[in-house]
This record gives structure tokens, sequence and C-alpha cells, in this order.
């Protein structure tokens, strides 16, 4: 396991779903640049853009601005990105970014000598088909193949995605938490985005959605807080 540190005045955004559910990513992103949010570590927790993959300049041309933003940030700011299950295949996209996959998730920090494990979410308990699906759709050849159906497929799905409800509370999240944590043995704490709950339960920190609760989740004191940027 890694022990690189996670630092005070770190910032965790998961689920912007950008740019269908808000602008709060773009002008979160805005911020950062402009030096009004100050932070020496961004950890970017999957799904911050609401479709978004490499290989394809087409899908690239709904969020120009909020690429930009971060290809250029992430020149003078360590930015982690951890993929998400609307945003894959970007480390060619994101060159100076740590970018990592799903099948790379979890990775593991420290924060105040206690072992840290992050993943989006959407890595245990989800089920075979999921799994199969995840692979299959994140992949390069995959891509490449779609590529001559790309503008068809694109915007049937940009369509559908803007008119999907994404902000409801999670059944029964004890339990599936209970699950997850399974595979958590040996960590202290395990920080994660995927439900949309903003909910700390036992060791585990399910992280605000930015378009559900609009909040993000910030280091102060050696601590993760919730909170309204």
């Amino acid at each position: 396991m890694g022990n690189r540190e996670i630092k005070e005045n770190a910032i965790f955004i998961a689920d912007s779903h950008y740019p269908h559910h808000g602008d709060a990513f773009l002008t979160l992103l805005q911020k950062i640049a402009a030096k009004e949010i100050q932070t020496p570590q961004l950890f970017l927790m999957g799904d911050n853009f609401d479709l978004l993959f490499g290989y394809n300049d087409y899908i690239q041309t709904f969020s120009k601005e909020a690429i930009a933003l971060l290809q250029s940030l992430s020149k003078e700011l360590g930015i982690i990105y951890l993929e998400g299950n609307h945003d894959f295949c970007l480390k060619e996209l994101f060159p100076d970014i740590e970018v990592y996959s799903r099948e790379e998730q979890p990775i593991y920090y420290t924060l105040n000598g206690e072992r840290v494990a992050l993943s989006h979410g959407d890595k245990y308990v989800t089920g075979f088909g999921y799994d199969l699906y995840c692979k299959l759709l994140r992949n390069r050849t995959t891509l490449t193949l779609l590529k001559p159906f790309q503008k068809l497929i694109i915007n049937d799905r940009m369509r559908k995605l803007a008119h999907k409800k994404i902000c409801h509370p999670f059944v029964d999240f004890e339990e599936r938490v209970g699950k997850i944590l399974a595979h958590y043995q040996e960590v202290d704490l395990v920080i994660e985005g995927h439900f949309h709950q903003a909910k700390t339960i036992g060791k585990y920190i399910s992280l605000p959605s930015l378009a559900c609760q609009g909040q993000v989740a910030v280091v102060e004191e050696g601590k993760i807080v919730f909170k309204t940027l």
C-alpha cells in the first residue's frame, strides 16, 4: 500500500455530472484557477462529467471549457482523477493528471497516519453483468469500433442523460455499505463517490454529489468535512 499523503485543504469533488446538472463543476474549477479557492491537491472522484471518454473528439465538444481548465490546472496543481462510470479512458486527454481506471481502484493514501482507500464507488457489490459491461465499454477497441456511429450514439445518450433523475435517497444504504466494507478490511477509512448520499457510516465516507447536494469534501485540521464552496 502506498503512503502518499492527503494534504490539508485537499478538495474532493464527486458526481458533478457536468454539463447536464448545472455549472457547479466549471464554476469551482474557475475559482481554483483564479486562486479564489486555495488547494494543494484536487481529488476528482468520478462522474464529474456526465459523459466523457478518450479516443473521441466529438464527446469533448460538450465540455470543452472544463476540459481545458483541468488541463491547465494540472500543470500547477496535484490532481488525482478516479474514473467513474460516466467518465473513463481519460489518460490521453489529461496527460498531467494522475488518472486511475476502475481496474486500478481503489488507490491508497494516508491522512493523519490513518490508511485511506479511495475509489469512485462502483467497484464492489455490483454484479457480474455490470462488471462485464464496464470492461467492454471502457476499452479503446470498443470505443474505436463505435466511431462511425459516434454522433448518433452520443447525441442519443446525451439527450437521455440530460433528463435522468440522479438525486434520490438510497434505500438500505447501510446494508450496501456493510457489503462494500468487507472488501476494505486493511484500511482505517474509505472514501467513495457514486452514490450521491453525503453520509458517513462508521469508517465509510459517501461523498456528497456536487450536482445533488451542491457540496464537496475538504480536509480541515486533518478531518474530512462536507462544505459548499
